[in-house]
């Protein structure tokens, strides 16, 4: 048997650890783990910085317009609206009114009287236009949903925006605004009709005094022009139920009394 020369078999040990370096060296990443690492971060700093949201937030402003309830009058029906700037009245209209016949001339005669005395008083205490007593309680009825409708809107406004104040120490205004609520009476049955009564209070003091409900049709009509809105001072100067009856409106004036008591009582007052 022939036997290999030993110098041969060095040379092809040594082309094989050649071949299997080269071999290794082939198979070696063409770039660095840590280098792709690296090369990722800028991707997701990217994304950190498109992710934050706007964080603007619309709150109640106080301005508009308000429409009133639709009142019916034996003559026709009256609905008032109101522009709101800043929390008042600063102007009403008349966008329905009784029209036809004689109609046309009392309108014409009252409404713009009636607006002006709205924005003056910036309520619905107003007086009623000689000659145009339907009309007159007709507006007014519909000025005071068309108010109740204002101040429930600024109210919801006040107390979305509260949370996003500081804890701190309120001022004594913030604080008195926070005690104040509205208080309904019982409704006190009368000969001429029912009466109920709504006051707002603050700080253990009646605020504002307000008939929802007052005898109407007929004479009750002018009776209840003439002594509700003394009613609803007197209350107010007097802080309680101890009030005056306004002569020639009994009957009303001892039902806004039952009703403006029972009012206090569940008021704590």
């Amino acid at each position: 048997m022939r036997k290999s020369h030993p110098i041969r078999r060095v040379v092809l040990a040594t082309a094989a650890t050649v071949s299997g370096v080269v071999l290794m060296l082939s198979l070696k990443p063409a770039s660095d783990p840590n280098a792709e690492a690296a090369g990722a971060t800028p991707q997701q700093t990217a994304g950190a910085q498109e992710s934050p949201q706007g964080g603007a937030s619309a709150t109640g402003s106080g301005n508009g317009t308000v429409d009133g309830n639709v009142a019916q009058t034996q003559y026709g029906n009256v609905q008032v609206r109101l522009t709101v700037a800043g929390g008042k009245i600063t102007k009403a209209e008349a966008i329905q009114a009784p029209k036809g016949g004689t109609s046309d001339q009392k309108t014409a005669l009252s409404i713009p009287k009636l607006t002006q005395e709205t924005v003056a008083a910036q309520s619905a205490q107003i007086d009623s236009v000689s000659g145009a007593t339907y009309t007159s309680n007709g507006y007014k009825q519909s000025l005071q949903s068309a108010i109740d409708k204002m101040k429930a809107s600024a109210g919801s406004s006040q107390s979305g925006a509260g949370p996003s104040q500081g804890s701190g120490g309120g001022s004594g205004s913030g604080s008195g605004a926070a005690q104040a609520k509205t208080v309904t009476g019982k409704v006190a049955q009368t000969q001429y009709g029912p009466v109920q009564v709504r006051i707002t209070v603050a700080d253990g003091k009646i605020t504002k005094a307000e008939a929802v409900q007052a005898p109407k049709g007929g004479l009750s009509d002018q009776k209840t022009a003439m002594a509700i809105p003394k009613l609803n001072q007197e209350a107010v100067a007097a802080g309680s139920a101890k009030i005056d009856a306004v002569s020639g409106a009994t009957y009303t004036s001892s039902g806004y009394t039952q009703s403006l008591q029972s009012a206090l009582d569940q008021a704590g007052g």
